[in-house]
């Protein structure tokens, strides 16, 4: 590669964000986050899978902004919620729900439920501008806690306790979690194939070059 090839983060999820970023610190992209290019419309998350919101958000981005996106969707599913809060992990406890409002309503939900199983799910979705992605996946077993455990992370991460470490993912520094959650062994796999989207990238998406708008 001769050039840097600019990609962009399309998540608004600050959190999120840092945790990919340091997961991709070292592959050679130009990393760019939604607000490095002002305000665009925002995507709405309706799908009906992960895999329906993460193409949505990377395929809309990369097509608003002319450069390949990268965006993911990912959530908790609980057995014994029959897989709730599912796709609408972000929004459990409403449209505007703060983490902690969320993990609220799931420990209310689970209260006096004695199967505590659970699984983080992550899909991540890599697009260019004309449509074209490639798909990565992955998921993490453990256990609802009974209360919050722990203050790193975001979203369930308190409430999320991983058997292996015997630690909530609250409890996880970034590093430890980026080792083992949903979201770092689809990252992985991303990593593990990078060399080929690269070359994806050079075959199919313009590279360093102005953005400009242009009808359809």
């Amino acid at each position: 590669m001769k050039k840097n090839i600019t990609l962009v983060i399309a998540t608004g999820n600050k959190g999120k964000l840092a945790e990919i970023k340091q997961l991709l610190k070292d592959f050679p992209v130009n990393l760019k986050s939604l607000t490095d290019f002002g305000p665009i419309p925002e995507v709405k998350e309706d799908g009906t899978t992960f895999d329906d919101n993460a193409y949505k958000k990377a395929s809309q981005t990369a097509r608003m902004l002319g450069i390949p996106a990268l965006a993911d969707d990912s959530g908790l599913l609980v057995e014994a919620l029959d897989g709730a809060p599912g796709v609408f992990s972000a929004r459990f406890a409403g449209e505007d729900a703060t983490d902690a409002q969320n993990c609220e309503k799931l420990l209310k939900q689970m209260e006096g439920t004695t199967n505590r199983k659970a699984a983080f799910e992550c899909v991540i979705s890599i697009a260019l501008p004309g449509g074209a992605a490639l798909t990565y996946e992955a998921r993490c077993e453990g256990l609802v806690t009974e209360n919050t455990i722990g203050s790193n992370g975001f979203g369930y991460d308190p409430l999320f306790y991983y058997p292996p470490l015997k630690k909530t993912f609250g409890q996880l520094l970034q590093d430890e979690k980026s080792s083992v959650s949903h979201r770092g062994k689809a990252l992985k796999e991303v990593k593990n194939e990078f060399t080929k989207i690269l070359i994806w990238f050079e075959q199919n998406a313009p590279v360093d070059e102005k953005i400009q708008c242009k009808g359809e």
